[in-house]
């Protein structure tokens, strides 16, 4: 007489499904917390203010010109600030899926542009705040034939949260190395046009001194959510 097979209680095919999806979180959580960093090859050398006018910029293996940077100049720039006093008010959006970035001042829109995000690595999704803005500093990293060494990029907006450290070294910030914008071209950060990197960088919070960066240590920096899946 053949043997019934024994079948397996409903609840356990559950109990293992549950258990696989928490294994999933567990290891997306390990791989975020161990991204490399984002920008640079020491990730030290981009997170401190750097003028170097007489260098050359490499990007996909051509020369660039890098744009000069007078620091006495800073003071004549434009200050772009928000409609409204709390600075929790402040919202940024990236959608990673079509390559774009809103901001508003609590129900007041303020810009919208097109950015482009990671290409070689991929920018990091979730809530973030700034915690720190430096008006120009040195990127570099990549090997090989991906090996970019970019002085003098403006306007930048480093962002973190609890998964995401601030050592990460992601940012938003202005781009001359291509104008490429609407489609994924960086190494994890969030490139823009120049004229919309000052904009927003002056309008953000922490507030900045003109040649220094500022961390938000108090928890004030503008909240960016980057959402979303680079095309």
């Amino acid at each position: 007489m053949a043997r019934k097979k024994a079948k397996i209680p409903f609840f356990l095919y559950v109990g293992i499904f549950i258990a696989l999806i928490g294994l999933g979180f567990f290891i997306l959580k390990i791989a975020v917390k161990n991204l490399p960093c984002a920008n640079t090859l020491s990730c030290k050398e981009s997170l401190e203010l750097s003028v170097n006018n007489d260098e050359k910029a490499i990007f996909n293996g051509e020369e660039i010109v890098p744009p000069k940077i007078d620091l006495s100049l800073l003071s004549q720039e434009p200050k772009v600030l928000g409609t409204t006093t709390p600075a929790s008010d402040k919202h940024i959006y990236v959608d990673l899926t079509n390559q774009t970035l809103k901001a508003y001042d609590g129900d007041v829109f303020f810009m919208e542009t097109k950015i482009s995000s990671g290409k070689w690595f991929p920018t990091p999704t979730g809530d973030f705040t700034i915690w720190s803005k430096i008006r120009v500093a040195k990127m570099s990293g990549g090997q090989g034939a991906d090996y970019y060494y970019l002085p003098n990029v403006p306007y930048i907006m480093f962002f973190s949260n609890s998964e995401v450290a601030g050592s990460r070294g992601f940012s938003l910030h202005g781009t001359y190395w291509h104008n490429n914008f609407g489609h994924a071209m960086s190494h994890g950060c969030v490139n823009m046009r120049i004229i919309d990197a000052q904009k927003l960088y002056y309008w953000a919070n922490p507030p900045t001194a003109e040649n220094e960066s500022a961390s938000a240590k108090d928890g004030t920096g503008t909240l960016i959510t980057i959402y979303g899946e680079a095309p």
